[in-house]
Formats: structure tokens, C-alpha cells, sequence
């Protein structure tokens, strides 16, 4: 219930942040990256909470528990359990190491993959016209087999944990059973004398117990692994501000329906190289009607994309009602300048129908 929770807060408030970015905010990530991070991100850190909530809080105690009863027997044998936790860090240490860079690339893969498929379903039409199914099937083959590719190397990885673990306690047990043979002999198998067999199986028992609770944290390690790159890519949509914001003292009221655009530079990748509008001329009556033409890839859409500012333009000033729209509340301005974007889809029919 709590990870289902935490994860259903993470979603609503990534959700809510990607409603105040701005069209160049959406670039930066891509549609798809922000899918994935939505879903697989999000599961793979409720998972790993999942986890955390009940395994890595039992475990560790057991530990605890474990080590300071073998303590309490014997305090000498028992630093062989000490001696052993500079290999289990260093071993781990190496294992994240490793690991960790290739799951955030196995990431960046998925959203690869998303945007694949997605672009095959919106143009799935042009794809079958000009026969590219064969070119396109290779797209989505060669993605998938470098997200299986990566995935099974970032486990292989991981699967170091276990042995790492398994060898590390039945080394302890071996060394406990090898120094604890020697005291009994020395003691005479006496209780006044010190060691005797029985304790020796009373601290094995304990060492099976650290054993288990061991292989209990290893994995939860490995989720932890898994979802810390999910983190970081969810910690950066919810960091990100959107590049469009309303300015102190704006103005909320739009005066009339002109348009003036004066020296307008425009370029998606900031660079003043590689614009997609430039020197942008014009002036629009309010009530008058225009019609933009030219051929696809021409800038149409960009040019409209500036009026109820979805992108702020590199140079210039686009002025609507007198006033530049980076002068106006955010709100204000959208409330008043209508636009129908090319992707919008309008179902016909009631909202009976359409939910039916």
C-alpha cells in the first residue's frame, strides 16, 4: 500500500510539472523519454521501495541481532565477521560501479524504443505508402537488441552479488569452525574452559542467520541498483522549470487581435546558425484574415507557434494587442489567443459515446 502510494504521488506530480513546460521543455526530454519516465521509471522505484519498506528494515535488524549474539558467545571468533566487511564493501563497491552506468544507458534505450514504436504509429500510413516496413522493422529490431544486449550485461553484473555473499559467510563459517575446533581441544570441550561444541553450532546457527539476512539486503541491493538511474531521471523532470514563465507585473488584459512581428529570429536549437525563421516582417490587423502558405518543413507551424508564445523567439519581438507577448501573463494571453494544433485529435459524437 505505501509503495503504491509513493508511486501514485510520483506520477501525479510529474504529471502536474509536465503541464507547466513549455514546448522547449517537451524537446528537451522528447515525448517518449517522458513516457518512460511515467511508467518503467516509476515502477522500478516503487519496487525498490517496495523493498526498502519491508526487507531492508527486517534484515538489517536480524543482522544486528545475529552479530551481537555471536558476540555475546564468543567476542574473539567473532571478529572473524569484521575481518570479512572490507571484501563484501569493496566487492559491492565494484559491482555498483560497473552496473550503475549501464542501466542509465539501458534507460535512455527504452526511450529510444518508445519513440520508435511511437513514430510507427503515427505515421503508419506514409510507412506502408512508401513500402518502409522492412527499413522500419530493422529500427525497432536494432533498438530492442541493444536494449537486450545492455540489460543482460548490467545483470551479469549484478549476479556477482550472491556468490560475493555466499562466499564471504561460508568463509566466516569455515574460519569459525577451523580457530573454534582449536579452543575446544585447548579447553577440553569444557564450558568452564571455554569453547565447546555446542556453542560452536550456537554461533554457526548464527552465522546461517547472517547469512540469510545477507542474501535478504543483496536483494534488495540489486533493486536499489535497478532504480537508482530510474531516480535520477524522475528527480530531473521534477527539477526541471519551465524556459517560458509569466514576468513580475504582467499584463492581463490583450487590447485587440493585431499581430506584429519585427525582425523575428527563431531557432529550436538556440543556435543562430541553424534558424528555422529569420528577419520575420509582418503585421496583422485585427479582424483580418491570413493564410500562411508554404511547402512541409517551411516553418508554418513555428510561426504560430510564437503568437501565444509555446516558444519565445531568439530574436526580435512578436507583439500581440500593441503589447511584446513576453509582457503578458502566461494565461492571460493563451485565454485570448486561440490555436488548434496539428496533432490535436476531436472525437465526434457525445461524452456518453465516446466513454462507452
Amino acid at each position: 500500500k505505501a509503495s503504491t502510494g509513493f508511486a501514485s504521488n510520483l506520477r501525479h506530480d510529474m504529471y502536474y510539472r509536465i503541464q507547466n513546460y513549455s514546448f522547449s521543455n517537451i524537446d528537451k526530454f522528447s515525448p517518449a523519454s517522458i513516457v518512460t519516465r511515467l511508467t518503467t521509471d516509476v515502477n522500478n522505484v516503487q519496487n525498490a521501495f517496495q523493498m526498502i519498506t519491508r526487507v531492508a528494515v527486517r534484515a538489517p535488524l536480524m543482522l544486528i541481532f545475529a552479530v551481537s549474539m555471536a558476540f555475546s558467545i564468543n567476542a574473539k571468533l567473532s571478529l572473524v565477521f569484521v575481518a570479512v566487511i572490507p571484501i563484501l564493501g569493496g566487492g559491492l563497491f565494484l559491482i555498483i560501479k560497473k552496473a550503475h552506468p549501464i542501466f542509465e544507458k539501458v534507460f535512455k534505450l527504452y526511450d529510444k524504443l518508445n519513440n520508435v514504436v511511437a513514430e510507427n504509429l503515427h505515421g503508419i500510413r506514409v510507412v506502408k505508402s512508401f513500402v518502409r516496413e522492412e527499413r522500419e522493422n530493422k529500427k525497432f529490431n536494432d533498438v530492442s537488441s541493444d536494449i537486450y544486449k545492455n540489460f543482460s550485461k548490467a545483470e551479469k553484473i549484478l549476479a556477482f552479488n550472491s556468490p560475493l555473499m555466499q562466499f564471504s559467510m561460508y568463509f566466516c563459517i569455515i574460519l569459525i569452525s577451523w580457530f573454534a575446533a582449536h579452543f575446544i581441544v585447548q579447553s577440553g570441550n569444557t564450558p568452564d574452559n571455554g569453547m565447546t561444541t555446542g556453542l560452536l553450532m550456537t554461533l554457526i546457527s548464527y552465522a546461517s542467520q547472517i547469512l540469510m539476512s545477507l542474501m535478504m539486503l543483496s536483494f534488495v541491493f540489486v533493486m536499489i541498483t535497478i532504480s537508482r538511474a530510474s531516480a535520477g531521471r524522475i528527480v530531473e523532470v521534477l527539477d526541471e522549470e519551465s524556459d517560458i514563465v509569466s514576468p513580475e507585473n504582467a499584463v492581463n488584459e490583450v487590447k485587440d487581435g493585431s499581430i506584429v512581428f519585427e525582425n523575428v529570429d527563431f531557432s529550436y536549437a538556440k543556435d543562430k546558425n541553424k534558424l528555422c525563421l529569420e528577419g520575420v516582417n509582418l503585421y496583422i490587423k485585427a479582424g483580418e484574415t491570413v493564410g500562411i502558405i508554404g511547402g512541409t518543413g517551411s516553418s508554418k507551424t513555428t510561426l504560430v507557434h510564437l503568437i501565444p508564445r509555446l516558444y519565445d523567439a531568439t530574436n526580435g519581438s512578436v507583439r500581440v494587442g500593441g503589447r511584446d507577448v513576453r509582457e503578458y501573463d502566461i494565461k492571460s494571453l493563451r485565454d485570448e489567443v486561440a490555436v488548434v494544433l496539428q496533432k490535436n485529435v476531436l472525437f465526434s459524437g457525445t461524452v456518453r459515446e465516446n466513454l462507452l
